[in-house]
């Protein structure tokens, strides 16, 4: 007897933030509608966190430095990020989720992928089951969603963006690589823009210029991860829908392109780095108490050095203050720096904040 055919869905939020702010607040219905910094007059720091259909019909995107986003579009409405109210409706959203399947797996705090293959026979069934989610979360919450239907969760994910904003789309294993081909390779998930530009380098643009590139090649120039990205764009995943374990901690660090002893400007990057930290904490609807910073000097000698917090926070002021006073030990003035970092780790959820507060 053939083992049953996989069926995955994917569910993506439309616009999140900004969806939930302009729930909140209807008269922001139709204006374009940007959450992130105070973009000060186009002189604000920070970045955009998400913006809404409105906002990027001026070119405005998520990640943007909000400055960026005020030069393109000053007549938006700005918003600071409200993560307690969108952690709050992210959480009603995926116990709506959770009873479409055995198995489920959330992305983050807009998107969930659910395996229904032991709900569902056909993908008749399976476009009807997603479209009955989209209409209780609509009920339910007055919010979109993007959802798309595969055979895997690679699939099922390219194809939830296929139709933004409030889209359904099917893709049957059949129909995968076909489906895949004549799209960007940025289409596929962890191909951000860096991968990109390698991958134009070889002169592959299209997911289907990939599925026939030599995967030799593309393991010499990117190790496991060529092989990797070979697999996908030939649609196919083999990795099970399953809860994944907490994030025990974020990071982002910067290699100076020449070793600095201007401390000036490491500490405006080390604020940089902080702010993009933030971002991610903000979007993984996380509080965290430790803070630490990485610091490696031009011979390469690496130090690191963390503080715990008395309190828990999310508040960007806390990360910033913290890293600066753990930073200044190294700045020397006979020693140059090669890198710096900022890690965040200790966390809790903002719901479980919430609930402990």
């Amino acid at each position: 007897m053939s083992e049953k055919r996989r069926m995955i869905v994917h569910v993506d939020m439309d616009h999140f933030f900004t969806a939930v702010e302009e729930r909140e607040h209807p008269e922001f219905k139709g204006k374009p509608v940007v959450a992130g910094a105070d973009p000060k007059a186009g002189k604000g720091r920070g970045v955009v966190s998400t913006c809404n259909y409105e906002a990027r019909k001026f070119g405005v995107r998520s990640g943007m430095p909000i400055s960026k986003a005020w030069q393109l579009c000053p007549e938006a409405v700005y918003l600071p990020v409200n993560y307690e109210l969108y952690a709050r409706v992210s959480n009603e959203i995926m116990g709506i989720l959770r009873g479409y399947s055995d198995k489920f797996e959330q992305w983050g705090i807009d998107e969930a992928f659910l395996d229904i293959t032991s709900r569902v026979k056909e993908y008749a069934e399976a476009e009807a089951l997603a479209r009955q989610m989209k209409n209780e979360i609509h009920a339910k919450q007055k919010l979109t969603c993007s959802t798309g239907v595969g055979p895997n969760k690679i699939i099922a994910k390219v194809a939830s963006d296929f139709q933004k904003p409030d889209g359904l789309t099917i893709v049957k294993e059949e129909e995968a690589e076909k489906f895949l081909a004549p799209l960007s390779v940025r289409k596929l998930p962890w191909i951000g823009r860096k991968t990109e530009q390698k991958l134009d380098a070889l002169g592959i643009k299209t997911i289907g210029e990939l599925a026939r590139y030599d995967p030799t090649v593309l393991t010499e120039h990117f190790g496991a991860m060529g092989a990797q990205m070979y697999l996908m764009a030939h649609g196919i995943d083999r990795s099970e829908v399953e809860e994944r374990g907490g994030i025990k901690s974020l990071s982002r660090e910067l290699t100076f392109e020449v070793d600095t002893g201007d401390f000036g400007l490491v500490l405006n990057n080390l604020d940089r780095l902080s702010e993009q930290v933030h971002e991610d904490v903000l979007r993984h609807g996380l509080f965290f108490k430790t803070v630490t910073v990485k610091v490696r000097y031009e011979n390469f000698e690496t130090h690191t050095h963390g503080k715990t917090m008395p309190f828990i926070t999310n508040r960007l002021q806390d990360l910033k203050k913290t890293a600066k006073e753990l930073t200044q030990a190294y700045l020397r003035p006979e020693r140059k720096i090669r890198l710096i970092g900022v890690r965040v780790s200790s966390f809790t959820s903002a719901e479980k904040q919430k609930t402990l507060a």
